[in-house]
């Protein structure tokens, strides 16, 4: 069946998936978000039959196949379909049939149910942390102005001293005042804007793994590069990347380092790939450029994976749950995303930004 190219152009910049069907249940066309969801190209799936795709779908083949005969359309909400992969998707799906020239024909709009969860959740978080962020910034300003007071008080009684050596209770004082100035300065993170320029993710891992491989030369750790050299230079700030990569990459090797890793042997990979039709803070992007740093370490408390990304939340006893804090803040104030998962032996974070 011919289409227009304009018309294939339409329906393939549309996020809901698109399916064609014959009265046979043959597969006429197949736009890109249904492509990826039902991850099948379109060369392989035209002309295919549509259970070919999928694993025991008898009764959604049938549904469908009456619909045709009956020339009725109807939609089910929340169904479950196992892919040939034999990974399972959950969605919503309508069913159009209409009649042309050619015969009986269905017309099936696919919404991942995945994809939306994805987006709720994504909000959800994002708000979440916000209002967290600003109520630390605003504890870190009051704790701040009794700092200055303490600092200022203790210089001038060290001033006063008649006995010199006692100087060092008021130098106490002062050492102690300005490293909780400094924890709270970290606490709230930086608030600088982004220099966005073309850069190429590579050389921002590359930097990376060598400040990695000279930081941790002693440990029984090694460092793998999967990269796609197809992905083209993002707008980005490349040193406020290289701070948001690393601090997940110390963790992983913090992580590895810990008494209840059960193998002698640590792995950290650093992954490139193109991601399509990614959804980023609420605005749809065709291209985004996603970093995956995967590790086989112990993997993360399953308590604090909800908010593992709110400052102070760690899960090792000497944390101080600033750096995955400052990482999001980063990939944030790039309209990006960042996510992670996490099982023993397998955890992931993904970072996905945006491309031109």
């Amino acid at each position: 069946m011919n289409l227009d190219s304009l018309h294939m152009k339409l329906l393939d910049h549309l996020k809901t998936g698109v399916i064609l069907l014959d009265s046979e249940l043959k597969i006429l066309f197949i736009n890109l978000a249904a492509e990826q969801l039902f991850e099948v190209s379109g060369r392989k799936a035209i002309g295919t039959d549509l259970g070919s795709l999928l694993i025991a779908a008898e009764e959604d083949l049938r549904e469908i196949h009456e619909a045709l005969i009956a020339g009725t359309s109807f939609t089910k909400r929340e169904a479950s379909l196992v892919l040939s992969n034999g990974r399972s998707v959950e969605l919503d799906y309508t069913v159009t049939t209409f009649r042309n020239g050619e015969g009986s024909r269905a017309l099936i709009e696919l919404s991942s149910l995945e994809h939306a969860y994805k987006i709720n959740r994504e909000e959800s978080l994002n708000s979440a942390h916000t209002t967290t962020r600003e109520l630390v910034r605003g504890l870190a300003h009051e704790i701040k102005n009794p700092l200055g007071g303490i600092r200022g008080a203790a210089q001038l009684l060290a001033a006063e001293l008649p006995n010199k050596e006692l100087g060092d209770y008021t130098n106490v004082i002062i050492e102690e005042a300005d490293r909780l100035r400094n924890l709270v300065d970290r606490l709230v993170g930086s608030r600088k804007i982004p220099e966005l320029a073309p850069t190429n993710i590579h050389e921002v891992l590359e930097r990376v793994h060598s400040l990695v491989e000279a930081e941790f030369t002693d440990r029984a750790i090694q460092l793998y590069r999967d990269y796609d050299p197809s992905i083209p230079a993002l707008p980005a700030d490349s040193e406020q990347l290289i701070q948001a990569t690393l601090n997940i990459v110390r963790n992983a090797v913090q992580a590895l380092s810990s008494p209840s890793v059960d193998h002698n042997l640590g792995k950290i990979i650093l992954r490139t790939r193109i991601t399509r039709n990614a959804t980023l803070n609420s605005k749809f992007h065709r291209l985004a450029a996603n970093i995956r740093i995967i590790d086989n370490g112990p993997g993360i408390p399953e308590q604090i994976t909800d908010t593992l990304f709110y400052p102070m939340i760690s899960g090792r006893a000497e944390g101080t749950g600033l750096g995955l804090s400052i990482a999001r803040d980063i990939i944030n104030r790039h309209n990006g995303l960042i996510e992670c998962t996490s099982r023993p032996g397998a955890t992931c974070f993904s970072i996905t930004l945006p491309l031109k």
